[in-house]
C-alpha cells in the first residue's frame, strides 16, 4: 500500500482503528508524506534526499481521563496494540479538567492545496530546477566570482481524522519550498531569496536568482550608517518574521489571563478596539487559491475565513473549546493560514517616495524582548540598502533592531500587493505585503553581511 492513502483508504483503516477501540469516546489521526530535498553550496550539490513518514495517534477518553498513543505501522495487530496502549494510558491518567469530548460530524468547505505538478517532482526534476539557478552563478560572463548556495524541499502527503462519534475529514496538499543565498568570493557581498508554491509549475529558479544576485552584487561596498529611527520599506520576506509574532499571539486566553499584547488590566482584552492602522486588515482563508490550507483544524473544528483585524481593529480571537465554554462565546480555532491584505504601491514606488530610508531584504534571529507589547529584536542581513530622493544610493552595513510590529503598523506609510512567502524562521508561509514604515528603531550596527 502507498504512504499516500486515498480518502476512501483512510477512511477504511481509521474505520478498523475505531472497531478495536473499548474506549467511551475515541478520536484517531492519520498522516502520510513524501519530502524530498536538494541542497547545494559553492555552487555544487551537496546532498540529495527523501523522507517517507506515516503515522497514527489514538486518543482513547473514560470520562475525562485521556491517554494517546502513536505508531507508524498499520498492520492489523499493531493497530490493535496501539489503541489498547491509549487505552492503558487513559486509565492510568489524572483526570483533565478541560477534556470537553470529541465533536460530532462536521461541514467543511472546499479547498484545493493538492497538485499534480509538486506530487510529482522526482529527484530529476529537483535537480533541473537547481541546475537552472547554478548555471547562472557559475556563468557570470566575465563578472565577479559567485557562490551560490540554496535548498530546495518539496512534500506531498495527507491528514485524516475520525472518532468515535462519526466525524470524518481528510485532506491531501503539496508544498515546494526553495531558499537561495548568493555571495561574492571575497564575502562582502550577499543576496538572498525564498519562494514557496502549492504549484510547483510557480516555481521559477533561475528568475529567483537573478534577484538574490542582483541584490549580492549591490551590496558589496556597504558604508555604515548611524543608527537611529529610520524610514524602512520592508520586502515580504522581512515583514513577515514579525508579523507572524502577531499570528500567534491572538490566542483569547492568553489575552484573558494578561499574558498577552492582547491583555488590559481587569482582565479585560482589546477586543473591538482599534490597535494598528485602518489600513490593516489580517485575515485566514483556507480556500485562498494563492495560500490553501487545510478546512479543519488539529480537534476537527471547521475552519472558515476569519478577520481577525479588520481594518485596524482586533475582531476575533482564537478560543479553544474548553475555553470557549467557560467565557459563554463560540469557539473558533487557531488558523491554518494567515494573510494580511495589501494596497497598490509597488516597491519602486515606495523607493521614488522615499526621501530618505532603508530598504530591508531579509530580517533574521528574530528573538521576544517584551510580550506584552510584542517588542522584538533581530538583524537585517542579505542586502541592506540607502534610499535617498527617491532612489537606492548605496548598500549600508547591517543593523540590529528593536521594534514591535504593533507599533510598526501604526507607523504605516504604504502598503504593496500581497505576495507568497517563506518565514525564514519558521517556514511556514504567508501572504504578506511589501511595506513602508516610519521611524523604525535600529540601534546598534552588525558586522555580518
Amino acid at each position: 500500500m502507498s504512504i499516500i492513502l486515498s480518502e476512501s483508504e483512510a477512511k477504511a483503516l481509521l474505520q478498523k482503528v475505531l472497531n478495536y477501540s473499548k474506549a467511551d469516546e475515541c478520536e484517531v489521526n492519520l498522516l502520510g508524506e513524501e519530502r524530498g530535498n536538494i541542497r547545494y553550496a559553492r555552487n555544487e550539490v551537496s546532498t540529495s534526499g527523501s523522507v517517507i513518514n506515516q503515522n497514527l495517534a489514538v486518543q482513547s477518553a473514560f470520562g475525562k481521563k485521556v491517554g494517546v498513543a502513536t505508531i507508524d505501522e498499520f498492520d492489523d495487530a499493531s493497530i490493535e496494540k496501539v489503541v489498547r496502549r491509549s487505552e492503558e494510558l487513559a486509565r492510568l491518567a489524572p483526570e483533565n479538567p478541560e477534556y470537553v469530548g470529541v465533536l460530532g460530524p462536521q461541514q467543511y468547505l472546499k479547498t484545493n492545496g493538492f497538485f499534480e505538478s509538486t506530487a510529482k517532482i522526482n529527484p530529476a526534476a529537483r535537480a533541473d530546477a537547481v541546475a537552472k539557478s547554478l548555471e547562472l552563478t557559475r556563468n557570470t560572463r566575465g563578472g565577479p566570482a559567485l557562490s551560490a548556495a540554496g535548498f530546495m524541499e518539496d512534500q506531498r502527503g495527507y491528514n485524516a481524522i475520525m472518532n468515535s462519534k462519526g466525524l470524518f475529514a481528510y485532506y491531501p496538499s503539496t508544498n515546494v519550498n526553495f531558499s537561495l543565498t548568493v555571495r561574492t568570493e571575497d564575502g562582502t557581498g550577499s543576496g538572498y531569496i525564498t519562494r514557496g508554491y502549492s504549484d510547483f509549475s510557480k516555481l521559477d529558479t533561475a528568475a529567483d536568482t537573478r534577484i538574490a544576485t542582483q541584490k549580492c552584487l549591490g551590496s558589496v561596498g556597504a558604508r555604515a550608517l548611524e543608527p537611529g529611527k529610520y524610514t524602512v520599506i520592508l520586502e515580504p520576506t522581512a515583514a513577515a518574521v514579525l508579523l507572524e509574532n502577531i499570528f500567534f499571539n491572538m490566542d483569547a486566553r492568553n489575552a484573558d489571563e494578561g499574558r498577552s499584547f492582547l491583555s488590559k488590566p481587569g482582565g479585560k482584552t482589546k477586543l473591538g478596539e482599534k490597535i494598528v492602522d485602518e489600513r490593516v486588515t489580517i485575515y485566514s482563508d483556507p480556500a485562498n487559491p494563492e495560500l490553501p490550507a487545510s478546512p479543519w483544524s488539529g480537534d476537527g473544528r471547521p475552519q472558515e475565513k476569519v478577520n481577525w483585524i479588520d481594518k485596524g481593529v482586533v475582531k476575533n480571537m482564537p478560543y479553544s473549546r474548553f475555553w470557549a465554554q467557560k467565557q459563554g462565546v463560540k469557539a473558533v480555532p487557531f488558523p491554518n493560514n494567515a494573510i494580511m491584505a495589501g494596497g497598490m504601491a509597488s516597491l519602486e514606488d515606495m523607493i521614488k517616495s522615499t526621501q530618505r530610508g532603508i530598504l530591508v531584504t531579509k530580517l533574521w534571529y528574530i528573538r521576544s524582548v517584551d510580550p506584552q507589547t510584542l517588542l522584538l529584536t533581530g538583524l537585517t542581513r542579505d542586502g541592506t540598502f540607502y534610499i535617498e530622493n527617491g532612489k537606492i544610493k548605496h548598500p549600508v552595513k547591517n543593523f540590529r533592531f528593536n521594534e514591535s510590529p504593533i507599533i510598526m503598523l501604526n507607523n504605516l506609510e504604504a502598503l504593496g500587493k500581497p505576495e507568497r512567502v517563506v518565514s525564514t524562521e519558521t517556514d511556514n508561509n504567508y501572504l504578506i505585503p511589501p511595506m513602508k514604515i516610519r521611524e523604525f528603531t535600529f540601534t546598534s550596527l552588525s558586522d555580518a553581511v
